[in-house]
């Protein structure tokens, strides 16, 4: 933050060329559509070596027969990625603050997106639909219908959100920092809707700093019907991010309707969710220490695969699971016990829910942490403005004259 300098002495008066030089740099500041939609000044100034990637098995087939697009958050990059495959392969991005949840209304094509830094965003991105009509440039829609950011929202950095999900219609989002669940309102103002039990003591509940990891809803319809989960079933001096803090076996799932653990044994869980492709309602979560994917049954974990990384990040698009892995930050290796830290890799994988077969992956080589993944359907958006081509799109055009809010007849 600049500090403002006052002084009593005279100032000498700038030169024509100094107050030249100041106006032009004032002038070209902040003109690159990445920072303006970012909200970010080094936007611009992503290294094309994150973007390198290699696919292998039927990853684009996958998508390709799903109809769909894939969007996936790469928090400690400050990236969004979009995959969609057409009549070939189209990838795309948006530089965001630390990405963690998102969260997509299908029916309304909004993604929300959640910018962990402090203070914490929330952002709604859309599809574009058509184009302003300008006497000053030709502009067309473009065939991938890019997501574009239609507003943002200012919380306190203090929720440390993490995952985003529809419950009830209504954003929830889990605020770390606060133990509990919070109903995010239109207005960037917030309700607490649910905790668990162990956070209780005399005094009330403990609000006032994160202490078991409370990150990820598996939505149901209501908040009896869904289920959270956290590093730890209760407090003590050790908190997360202690190099100290225990893990292994420690994480749980909460039930909505106890606010007691339903499930225990798991290491760092991360990703809940519920999925019905099977006809009856499961609850699926990533057991991130151990690099595996699977689902509660009986109280306990069942593995369906293990895969190369930290496992986070989940969506369900008909029996197949998309999961993402991470790299095993150094520091943190003693939360990851059962994996090879050295081996993992920055990747999603296409999993096939009955067999645990992995379909195909794609790979980031530079790739670090993978938070959140989500999909629209392929027939609304493409993905991202900024793709990841040889020739890529006038950016700078499509904001100038994108739409949201095209009527058509």
């Amino acid at each position: 933050m600049a500090k403002h300098a006052t002084t009593s002495e005279p100032i000498e008066c700038p030169s024509a060329d100094d107050m030249e030089d100041l106006w032009s740099r004032h002038s070209a500041a902040w003109r690159d559509s990445a920072q303006i939609t970012s909200q970010w000044q080094d936007a611009t100034n992503i290294d094309p070596i994150l973007l390198k990637h290699q696919v292998t098995g039927d990853f684009w087939k996958v998508l390709d027969s799903l109809e769909i697009t894939l969007l996936v958050g790469r928090e400690y990059e400050h990236l969004l990625l979009g995959m969609s495959h057409y009549d070939k392969p189209h990838l795309s991005y948006m530089p965001l603050p630390h990405p963690s949840g998102i969260a997509v209304d299908r029916e309304k094509g909004i993604v929300h997106v959640a910018s962990t830094r402090n203070p914490n965003q929330i952002y709604d991105l859309m599809p574009m639909s058509g184009c302003t009509e300008r006497l000053d440039v030709e502009s067309d829609l473009p065939a991938d219908k890019p997501l574009v950011p239609v507003r943002s929202r200012f919380m306190p950095g203090c929720l440390y959100m993490h995952d985003l999900a529809f419950i009830d219609g209504h954003l929830h989002a889990n605020a770390v920092g606060h133990n509990a669940v919070v109903r995010l309102n239109d207005d960037s103002s917030y309700t607490r809707v649910w905790w668990p039990k162990c956070i209780e003591n005399p005094d009330g509940p403990t609000f006032g700093q994160n202490h078991i990891q409370l990150n990820s809803i598996a939505a149901g319809e209501n908040l009896e019907t869904s289920y959270f989960s956290a590093s730890s079933e209760e407090m003590s001096n050790l908190r997360p991010g202690d190099k100290d803090y225990p893990v292994d076996k420690r994480g749980v799932i909460f039930s909505g309707a106890t606010r007691e653990p339903i499930a225990r044994g798991l290491t760092r869980p991360h990703s809940a969710r519920i999925e019905t492709t099977t006809g009856t309602p499961r609850l699926w979560v990533d057991n991130s220490g151990y690099g595996e994917f699977g689902f509660i049954d009986g109280g306990k974990f069942q593995t369906v695969t293990r895969l190369p990384g930290w496992t986070r990040g989940l969506a369900f698009c008909g029996e197949v699971a998309f999961v993402g892995t991470s790299r095993v930050i150094p520091k943190f290796a003693q939360y990851a016990p059962g994996l090879d830290v050295n081996a993992s890799i920055c990747a999603v994988h296409a999993v096939d829910i009955r067999s645990g077969e992995v379909l195909g992956s794609i790979v980031w080589p530079y790739g670090n942490q993978i938070f959140a993944i989500d999909w629209l359907p392929r027939m609304q958006t493409g993905g991202f403005p900024f793709e990841v081509a040889e020739q890529s799109r006038d950016c700078k055009t499509l904001f100038y004259t994108f739409s949201t809010n095209v009527q058509r007849d």
